[in-house]
């Protein structure tokens, strides 16, 4: 009988520690089960260049969202980024977003000026204005080159 019991609390103590690893696994990995609270905006870039998905979107250094996916655009030739941003976080309709290099690494990530605007960016709403990356390579090429201006 003792034997029995001794086994049953071993058990619930290991169910508890697979719980708790499961759970730390998940927080840690910035994963989300369920869905989470985010809305969905878009932004078109003429180059995403090392963007990708599940890349930062921060406001101020803050991290307000997540990249949820990069596509073509057929008709225009750009890069359009899709991104989740947290609720409560919200967007004035001129809210610039840009291309940027976190750290000496060179993670992209899309950073988020805040405009002016008193007009909310609603769900599925559009950014306007975009700041692409800066290509390096083509930078030193044209200067390599001559055609710097």
């Amino acid at each position: 009988m003792k034997r029995v019991t001794l086994e049953l609390i071993v058990g619930v103590f290991v169910m508890i520690g697979i719980l708790c690893l499961a759970y730390l696994s998940i927080k840690l990995g910035k994963m989300e089960l369920f869905g989470g609270n985010y809305y969905t905006i878009t932004a078109d870039f003429d180059s995403v260049s090392g963007l990708k998905a599940g890349a930062s979107v921060e406001i101020a250094g803050v991290e307000v969202g997540r990249v949820d996916r990069i596509v073509l655009e057929q008709q225009t030739d750009q890069a359009r980024v899709f991104l989740q941003i947290r609720d409560g976080i919200k967007l004035q309709s001129d809210v610039i977003a840009a291309v940027r290099t976190k750290g000496i690494i060179g993670d992209k990530f899309i950073k988020l000026k805040p405009g002016g605007s008193s007009t909310i960016l609603a769900a599925n709403g559009k950014i306007q204005d975009t700041e692409s990356s800066v290509d390096l390579e083509e930078l030193l090429s044209k200067y390599i080159h001559g055609s710097v201006d």
